[in-house]
């Protein structure tokens, strides 16, 4: 399986924090690949360094498709296939669900495909569809985090980043946020992962990385970190 993405040797720091440590990691062709570890591990700046919203990192090399993200900005790095679901929704919320997920089209000009493809989110999204005049900011969490990974399906990624998507979410919306999520690669999208949630991140991803303060310590199928002492005790509760 070729890989669309590829880390290779990425270290960042904050000030003389060093948060990441020469990481290299893979994503190819449909993959769900998990990236699990403790709070400041260094998950959401990995994120960050591929979206372009750190502005820079270090050193090292993130390849899209064979092509450098290094210097890009976050819009450039959406130009390239590219699209991040942030830790905590950040829809609009005095814009109405119509207008949120017309933002996540922002960069398109294919006026035609963009209706068809707001079709297909309110099929895949009912509730969405039923409340497209509401403000996003009167959604529950559920909702929002919804609109959110439909947002970025309107951009037409060919990858999505996604950061902590159960976050402050009840385990039925959770269980529904991950069938979705499932759905989505089922047809083809691959997706980074990362989850506080390792157990349900594991469960529905092909690989996954363990970041141990900026440091992968684990590269494993995701049967196998499901199945590993080490892992089961440190981040599954056993």
């Amino acid at each position: 399986m070729p890989n669309i993405l590829e880390i290779n040797n990425l270290l960042h720091s904050y000030g003389k924090i060093r948060a990441l440590k020469g990481i290299n990691l893979t994503i190819g062709e449909g993959e769900i690949v998990a990236l699990i570890g403790a709070n400041g591990a260094g998950k959401t700046t990995t994120l960050h360094c591929i979206s372009g919203l750190l502005g820079h990192f270090e050193s090292g090399t993130v390849t899209f498709m064979g092509k450098s993200l290094k210097g890009m900005k976050p819009h450039e790095v959406s130009k390239c296939g590219i699209t991040q679901v942030l830790e905590g929704r950040h829809i609009f919320p005095h814009l109405t669900i119509k207008e949120n997920l017309m933002m996540g089209a922002y960069l398109r000009t294919d006026s035609t495909a963009i209706d068809s493809d707001l079709q297909d989110i309110y099929r895949r999204f009912p509730r969405l569809h039923e409340r497209e005049r509401q403000l996003g900011g009167t959604l529950s969490g559920g909702e929002q985090q919804m609109l959110a990974i439909a947002r970025a399906l309107m951009a037409k990624p060919k990858l999505i980043l996604m950061d902590e998507p159960s976050l402050g979410l009840a385990p039925l919306i959770v269980k529904e946020v991950f069938q979705i999520i499932r759905e989505i690669n089922k047809e083809g999208m691959p997706i980074l992962l990362v989850e506080q949630n390792s157990k349900a991140a594991l469960s529905i991803a092909d690989r996954g990385y363990v970041l141990e303060s900026g440091e992968i310590v684990m590269c494993e199928k995701c049967e196998d970190l499901l199945n590993n002492e080490r892992v089961q005790r440190s981040y599954l509760g056993g």
